[in-house]
């Protein structure tokens, strides 16, 4: 379940993470920023000093960012009576005094909800949600200058890899496309069939991760993007697509300085539109400096742009998209376009 944290000292941040992560997702907002989040979060958690009057304002100002969020939890230490009152002004739906009182409020809003789901409740699954969320965290800190969050694409790999294990595909890909359209749509898309590719390759569980980071991080540079080129709902100009042609090389240069981050996965970030025969770019490579992973990354992205809408085309079957990667003998390794055949087709 991943919780939006919003406070006004930066040093609450790390604590916040340490008591609630793996469990919890957490999305730091610091207040007087501009680096709201873009999308659903399942609980927004305040921790600010509710007697300035500047919070106050500032908090009414993210609540109207992220109005779609229903639950609001307000930490308000040793339950200082006038900040508990204005806790409840705001819209708080819970008031908690301590960090135990935290972790079980959490755990209450996490159980309730997938009450709700099982109950047959509509509504994406946690799994789309939180990873669309971390994806949105990630493009909002490109947008506005900031580094990029590693933890928050491995966290979308791991949900995206637990629900492709329990589900599998087309739950993920029916799922994906009913609750998101765009960019996002595509990312999460293309990481589902890449962990499912993967997985049906017998991959051990660290190269399953490695592939779906991969995956996860493929599209980032497309966040330096005009966003009027990547909604525009026709097909691009020559000028427009060059600029979209650069979005590989923007990614690499986003992500080559972060710490942790592996030489493949970089790799998968420039490269996933290269082709064997040289036509790819950016770096026009050849087969033999194009890696496994590369190849596998960038069957998965050609099939999961086949069977998305576009505002000029509508989704292509499965069946169909197949034959096009089988008509790519040249540009896509051959034997690695059969053993898709089970992903792409699999019921």
């Amino acid at each position: 379940m991943l919780v939006h944290f919003v406070t006004d000292e930066p040093a609450k941040i790390p604590a916040v993470r340490a008591m609630l992560e793996p469990r919890f997702h957490v999305v730091p907002q610091l207040l007087g920023g501009n680096d709201t989040a873009i999308g659903p979060s399942h609980v927004l958690m305040v921790d600010a000093d509710l007697r300035k009057s500047v919070c106050v304002e500032q908090i009414r100002l993210v609540f109207r960012e992220l109005n779609c969020i229903v639950e609001k939890l307000f930490v308000v230490r040793n339950h200082v009576r006038s900040m508990v009152a204005q806790a409840h002004a705001l819209g708080a739906t819970a008031v908690v005094s301590r960090p135990r009182e935290v972790i079980v409020k959490l755990a209450q809003i996490e159980l309730a909800k997938r009450a709700s789901q099982a109950d047959g409740v509509a509504g994406a699954s946690p799994e789309v949600t939180d990873s669309a969320a971390a994806f949105a965290s990630m493009f909002s800190a490109v947008r506005h200058g900031k580094a990029i969050n590693l933890s928050d694409a491995e966290y979308a790999t791991s949900q995206i890899v637990n629900s492709i294990v329990q589900n599998g595909l087309t739950a993920w890909l029916d799922n994906v496309r009913r609750y998101h359209e765009g960019t996002f749509q595509h990312c999460l898309l293309v990481t589902g069939v890449a962990v499912s590719f993967a997985l049906d390759t017998g991959f051990s569980g660290p190269d399953v991760a490695r592939l779906g980071l991969a995956a996860t991080l493929h599209d980032i540079g497309k966040a330096r993007i005009p966003v009027s080129i990547l909604d525009k709902p026709g097909r691009l100009d020559p000028a427009e697509e060059e600029m979209m042609r650069r979005h590989p090389v923007i990614g690499y240069e986003l992500l080559k300085d972060i710490s942790g981050i592996s030489p493949e996965i970089l790799d998968g970030v420039r490269h996933h539109h290269e082709y064997l025969d040289g036509s790819g770019y950016p770096d026009g490579l050849n087969a033999p400096e194009i890696s496994d992973l590369v190849r596998l990354l960038t069957i998965s992205d050609i099939f999961a742009a086949l069977i998305e809408a576009r505002p000029y085309r509508p989704a292509m079957s499965r069946q169909d998209a197949y034959k096009i990667l089988c008509g790519m003998d040249g540009k896509l390794e051959n034997s690695l376009v059969k053993a898709f055949r089970n992903v792409a087709l699999r019921a």
